[in-house]
């Protein structure tokens, strides 16, 4: 069953369950976090807390305290107005400031310790303050006599008071009652008081939970969090450590998730880089040293006298100089076109004419190799103009040419075709030679990479022209299909972009 690989721009384009498809442009990781980060994050919410806490202070403060005031203010504005209202009906009724009236404004002092009374006339003389009792009590100096002194101990600030004035029939105002709190500059009973201080109390209690419970569900949320990144800091230091089989395992939607997915994927690909630069590795030292040992063999057999040095042995040397001097030239080429050193030559070309001439130059070899080459022209009008460099597609062709030629047996057939839509113009070589295995087919783009059937030398390949044709193709924002079936026979697949500039927008 034949089995698809593609390679350069865009997602996977296989879709049959015949066909394995792979892309070397990888799809973007998903989007978008540091052992003091933990408790860093405690103490964040911490400060969310205190902050929350100390808002709550302040608005107390500034809007609670002042309604809270205005509430006492008003209780203890109808008190004095009450007690007004009731000397007013005494004075009516008697005409005049009595005993009897002053009593009720003793009753009104009685009904709560922490009020302080006092009535004056419309002259301003004090009938009755109920701080007399207490500076008689200090102005006392033995038991024997008295030297009472009515004082007065009325705060002196007017916001500390409160004031209602008494009315004869008439409504002339014959007296006025004055009401404030003892020990509170802000007419607050001990009762408001001691609402006012257990309200903030409760608030500072509050505060204080709100912080040891955002304490807590920091450290709960905090595990949470880094408990992913210390699997990555420990699978990050396996990795380290020579275990490149190391993975995470984390998975989801968030960012976290989307973090181990990505690692773990660096992961697979750091493991796969290691093992073909190890491969690599091998195989550049193993291209490199066989035509030098059979150089240095020859070369001391002529010096020994064991060969003759006469132009066979002589040119079995310089064929080996020859090919490692091509292998040389074919590394520098693909540095070049890797590093950007080769700029692109764009033009607009006859991809048809290009392909066709291509064919029939190499048609005469391949029939020389008992093989038959066929160009087979797909597009609708004959021609397709592409944005390309004419040059190196030409060398990517060949080069598919080339391996086609060489790993197809005799009678094989080779067909070069060339097929366009609205977008692309893609050239696909085909041949009926020994296939590619499945487990190899993400491999063939490596370099000094040949199939374990076709890695004898009489092959004649150098390794690096599929990677140079990669590469080629890179360089057009192109892709790379691979389809082949062991036994059956190969088919690559070059897809380039019609126009650059849109294959750039894209």
């Amino acid at each position: 069953m034949a089995k698809t690989f593609v390679i350069g721009r865009g997602g996977d384009s296989s879709s049959s369950s015949n066909k394995k498809s792979y892309n070397t442009v990888q799809r973007t990781p998903r989007a978008p976090l540091g052992g003091t980060f933990r408790l860093k994050l405690m103490l964040l919410f911490s400060l969310v807390a205190v902050v929350t806490a100390v808002v709550m202070t302040i608005v107390l403060a500034f809007v609670w305290e002042g309604e809270f005031r205005g509430y006492t203010r008003e209780n203890m504005q109808r008190l004095a107005q009450s007690t007004a209202d009731t000397l007013s009906a005494e004075y009516r009724e008697y005409g005049h400031w009595t005993d009897e009236a002053l009593e009720y404004a003793r009753s009104a002092s009685s009904a709560s310790l922490d009020v302080g009374v006092q009535v004056v006339d419309d002259r301003g003389r004090v009938l009755y303050d109920d701080t007399w009792a207490y500076s008689r009590r200090r102005t006392r100096g033995d038991d024997s006599g008295d030297t009472t002194s009515n004082l007065t101990t009325i705060p002196s600030d007017a916001d500390a008071t409160v004031s209602a004035d008494v009315l004869d029939e008439s409504g002339r105002v014959v007296g006025q009652v004055r009401l404030w709190s003892f020990g509170s500059e802000a007419l607050l009973t001990r009762a408001d008081a001691a609402f006012r201080k257990n309200s903030y109390a409760a608030i500072a209690t509050s505060a204080l939970v709100a912080v040891v419970l955002a304490f807590v569900m920091g450290s709960v949320a905090s595990h949470s969090l880094t408990r992913p990144i210390r699997i990555i800091t420990s699978t990050a230091a396996q990795i380290r450590g020579g275990d490149l089989t190391a993975r995470t395992g984390l998975t989801g939607d968030d960012e976290i998730g989307c973090l181990g997915e990505t690692f773990d994927s660096m992961a697979n690909n750091l493991e796969r880089d290691i093992k073909f630069e190890h491969r690599l590795t091998s195989d550049v030292a193993h291209e490199l040293r066989t035509p030098l040992m059979a150089m240095l063999v020859t070369v001391e057999a002529m010096q020994d006298g064991v060969l003759p040095a006469d132009d066979e042995h002589f040119e079995t040397v310089a064929s080996e100089v020859r090919r490692l001097s091509r292998l040389v030239d074919a590394m520098l080429h693909l540095s070049r076109i890797e590093n950007g050193k080769r700029q692109l030559k764009i033009e607009s070309t006859d991809v048809v004419h290009l392909v066709r001439s291509l064919v029939s130059v190499q048609h005469q070899l391949f029939h020389e190799r008992g093989l038959h080459l066929r160009f087979d022209d797909k597009t609708s009008r004959h021609e397709c103009y592409a944005d390309i460099d004419p040059d190196l597609i030409r060398e990517a062709i060949t080069n598919l040419m080339s391996n086609a030629m060489r790993y197809t047996s005799h009678d094989g057939w080779v067909v070069v075709s060339v097929d366009n839509d609205r977008k692309d113009v893609t050239i696909s070589v085909a041949d009926t030679g020994i296939g590619i295995a499945e487990e190899d087919i993400p491999k063939v783009f490596s370099r000094f990479w040949r199939s374990d059937v076709s890695r004898e030398r009489a092959a004649g390949g150098l390794g690096v022209g599929l990677a140079i044709t990669k590469e080629i193709i890179d360089q057009h924002n192109g892709t790379i299909a691979v389809e082949s079936e062991l036994g059956k026979g190969t088919t690559f697949s070059l897809r380039v972009p019609i126009s650059r500039r849109e294959s750039r927008e894209g």
